[in-house]
């Protein structure tokens, strides 16, 4: 006599089942809220941390001043690796043909750092957004730094020198605001 094939197997649908699936998630924590009050959807996003984007609003006028700040150094860029003498001389009122190279190495770092800009602009990520204010503090900070050194040892200070400095103050505090009110944490009601 023939053996009859044994009947095929019952599958449990775990997919379906809610409380299987709460139990799971329960075991594997997540779903839940955790100390920060963020909820993870999964293990891997709990293991590696939820983008931060903006819990509420930007600070106003954040996009714009980024927005100003990558036209401004694109700008600053172009000219120092088009016209490095003109760049010098409105600044210094000097004229020396041996300084192309270094406003040449200056322009492509001006544009690198506007690169950097115009990828904050267009990113909703918060740390991102940190990072690229932190880039044009520190860039304003050294730039300020080194001008003043130059124009103590040159002995002669320029009206467009001066004017350099203090616009250079003004975006850094500028900048150091912006950076300040997104490291902030959002009140919770």
């Amino acid at each position: 006599m023939a053996a009859k094939p044994p009947p095929p197997l019952m599958k449990k649908h775990s997919q379906t089942d809610l409380v299987s699936r709460l139990k799971t998630r329960k075991i594997l924590g997540v779903g839940g809220e955790d100390d920060d009050g963020e909820v993870h959807r999964s293990k891997i996003s709990q293991m590696l941390g939820n983008e931060m984007k903006f819990a509420g609003r930007e600070p106003l006028g954040l996009r714009g001043w980024i927005l100003i700040s990558a036209v401004m150094f694109t700008i600053m860029a172009l000219m120092a690796l088009v016209f490095p003498n003109q760049i010098y001389e409105i600044v210094f009122d000097d004229h020396l043909s041996t300084t192309r190279v270094t406003v040449r190495l200056y322009g492509g770092a001006l544009l690198s750092i506007s690169l950097i800009m115009w990828n904050g602009l267009y990113t909703a990520e918060k740390v991102i957004i940190q990072w690229t204010l932190l880039t044009e503090a520190c860039y304003y900070g050294v730039q300020f730094l080194v001008m003043s050194i130059i124009l103590v040892e040159l002995g002669s200070v320029s009206s467009a020198a001066i004017l350099l400095l203090l616009s250079q103050v003004f975006f850094l505090i500028i900048t150091l605001i912006y950076y300040y009110h997104l490291g902030r944490r959002p009140k919770k009601i």
